[in-house]
């Protein structure tokens, strides 16, 4: 789960060849193995995927109108296919006027959107805002600078890649002959997806490089299907319930479920469920500059690290703190990380019997039981409480769960 900073979302429609077909009975099912037109996600983390003039909202759920989502579009042209789509969500200083926009692309011309509403002067040619870039394309992504050289936009059509400078609004053409055709790109937890028939291949957005076992069949990733991925056998969605979340210092949220599979893709060295999780300047154990790579040494026993005994319910940090709150039953231990060794500060009672995971936010501190949370507004606040604040849902869309 991301905490994005920035969007644009672009997508790039194809016109009909033949304009009194339609498609709006077309009934898609994703987990017949469907080949999508375009994936991204919105600015508030949730991920779209598009085929004809349908839509999917998150891992699950069956498909929708695409013109329910985004009205105006029909105004100017029917929304019959998404050639491509991206996201952009970290600002550049010098394109202040572009920041949460989110821009479409039907054939050659660009809308632009702010909060969901089209910008007066919209529509207008692409050129005038990505020069360089042709229509018509197969699949987009946005690639920030500490993940390609610049900020960037790659566009693909055919084998050809384009890399689109934000900034100085350059454009490099590449050939990767060796990546299947993409017809939809996602970046997601910092990795680059090409998507081909329901299948899809991990690359590296600078030099195209393929590394692993690919490709691998989409549905058993990407969706809630029966007979695939490691609830195949209950055919339903997860329960809305955490194991643990942070957040790290760029802002970016993380929450673990089970041993969801897309956990050991990113945290190599970690099976099986995580009990809570911590940021500290880094990801606890795992430094978060370096694409999660797990610090010598480690793991470690929680007596040695931090000087308590296990287990844990959850723990949280707020940022520019220097304290570990670690939460075990009913009780909240302190724990000053600037001590050599670590030193518990303070201990107090919880007026929440079990909590299954905790993160300290902008919003406040956040204990998550089940499908709820209860927020408060410090870590203070927090240990004086004698009762529970009213309980808050969290949208099971964000993390394709089951209320």
């Amino acid at each position: 789960i991301h905490k994005l900073d920035f969007l644009s979302l672009c997508l790039v429609y194809q016109p009909k060849e033949h304009p009194e077909e339609t498609h709006y009975d077309a009934k898609f099912d994703r987990c017949d193995g469907v080949e999508f037109d375009a994936i991204t996600p919105d600015e508030k983390g949730n991920i779209f995927f598009f085929k004809g003039d349908h839509l999917w909202k998150g891992f699950s759920g069956p498909a929708q109108l695409a013109n329910g989502t985004f009205q105006e579009l029909d105004e100017y042209h029917h929304l019959a296919h998404v050639d491509a789509a991206f996201r952009m969500h970290s600002k550049d200083e010098d394109e202040p006027q572009a920041h949460d926009h989110i821009f479409f692309f039907l054939d050659d011309m660009v809308f632009s959107y702010y909060q969901q509403t089209l910008e007066k002067g919209f529509p207008v040619n692409i050129q005038q805002v990505f020069p360089g870039i042709p229509s018509h394309l197969d699949a987009a992504v946005e690639c920030p600078k500490r993940e390609c050289t610049t900020n960037s936009v790659l566009f693909f059509k055919g084998s050809d890649v384009y890399s689109f400078d934000i900034k100085t609004k350059t454009v490099k053409k590449k050939e990767w002959n060796h990546l299947p055709n993409c017809t939809s790109v996602l970046r997601w937890v910092e990795h680059y997806y090409c998507f081909h028939g329901n299948n899809f291949t991990r690359f590296h957005p600078v030099s195209g490089d393929v590394s692993g076992a690919y490709p691998k069949d989409a549905r058993h990733y990407f969706m809630t299907c029966p007979n695939f991925g490691k609830w195949s056998m209950s055919h339903r969605k997860p329960r809305c319930k955490l194991d643990a979340i942070t957040t790290d210092r760029m802002g970016k949220s993380y929450a673990f479920t089970g041993d969801y599979d897309f956990l050991h893709e990113s945290w190599k060295e970690v099976s099986g469920a995580v009990d809570a999780v911590f940021s500290y300047g880094q990801i606890y154990i795992y430094k978060s500059a370096a694409h999660y790579t797990l610090i010598e040494g480690y793991p470690k026993s929680v007596t040695e690290e931090l000087g308590i005994q296990g287990p844990v319910d959850a723990a949280f940090v707020c940022a520019d703190q220097h304290v570990a709150h670690i939460i075990q039953g009913q009780k909240m231990i302190d724990i000053d990380l600037t001590a050599t060794p670590r030193a518990v500060k303070s201990e107090a009672s919880l007026p929440i019997h079990k909590v299954d995971a905790a993160t300290c936010d902008s919003e406040g501190v956040k204990l998550f039981v089940g499908p709820e949370y209860y927020l408060y507004q410090t870590p203070k606040v927090l240990a004086v409480s004698k009762i529970s604040p009213v309980a808050q849902k969290f949208p099971p869309r964000i993390f394709g769960c089951e209320d």
